[in-house]
């Protein structure tokens, strides 16, 4: 059994492009399997800043959150996949990035350990200043979950270099595929909330008012929090500036390759 555990988790971590697109039934189940339990662990660490209980509930939100963003997007990343003839269909759009967030979950859960005791270590959701601790909790976590998401859909490139007929294809594939995942489970973290559990509310399962506010002003009015405005300024600046260096970057060295006789 726990043969069977380690060699499934290798081959998420560490597949050949093949292997990816030919899951069958039972190891798409246990990739699901694997998926969730990871992101359990991963969920609980997150609400137990706020208490156990919502440690529990986050547990059980979080698969569903990866779930609904796989489900929903579903369809559009398989028509931008045929639109940018990434050379995958519907269904190998999508066992594709069910490994991808499968990766993720197992990276989550790796870290797990250092997320639990961050949160056992944080100011007590009844100090003083902890609306100040649930920002830069709440920060944390998007970082790391940001991070983590990027890093698994890179992953797909090698997949999509592998099929797409271009490097330009499988690129293109891969940033609209990040980029519709991304907005998508951004909003229905914020409609499936709390996550973090906001000192001053009670713990709940979901929220009475989740339509009402976006995630984007939550993490702006946590910046504001933490930082002046001079700083978000500051950080606004930074991070346009290090997006276009690198698709800069990007485009001088895919001249520079094309130039070469």
């Amino acid at each position: 059994m726990i043969h069977r555990i380690h060699k499934l988790l290798r081959n998420i971590l560490q597949p050949q492009p093949q292997w990816v697109l030919e899951l069958d039934a039972r190891r798409c189940l246990g990739i699901i399997a694997v998926a969730t339990i990871c992101l359990a662990l991963y969920g609980f660490t997150v609400g137990y800043w706020r208490s156990p209980l919502m440690g529990v509930y986050v547990a059980v939100k979080m698969p569903m959150l990866i779930a609904f963003t796989l489900g929903c997007n579903a369809l559009l990343n398989g028509f931008l996949g045929m639109l940018l003839q990434s050379g995958l269909g519907f269904r190998q759009s999508l066992i594709a990035l069910l490994w991808a967030f499968a990766v993720a979950a197992v990276l989550l859960a790796a870290i797990s350990p250092v997320t639990f005791f961050l949160a056992w270590n944080a100011p007590s959701p009844h100090a003083p200043n902890a609306a100040l601790a649930h920002s830069s909790y709440l920060l944390t976590h998007t970082c790391i979950i940001a991070c983590i998401g990027v890093f698994s859909h890179m992953h797909l490139h090698r997949l999509l270099a592998y099929h797409a007929p271009t490097r330009l294809c499988a690129w293109l594939t891969l940033l609209s595929w990040l980029a519709g995942n991304a907005v998508l489970g951004a909003q229905f973290s914020w409609i499936l909330r709390p996550f973090f559990g906001t000192p001053t509310l009670d713990v709940r399962f979901l929220r009475d008012d989740p339509f009402h506010g976006t995630f984007y002003e939550t993490i702006w009015h946590s910046l504001k929090q933490i930082m002046p405005t001079q700083g978000l300024i500051l950080i606004t600046v930074s991070l346009i500036i290090l997006i276009f260096a690198f698709v800069f970057q990007k485009k001088l060295s895919h001249i520079n390759h094309t130039n070469k006789p």
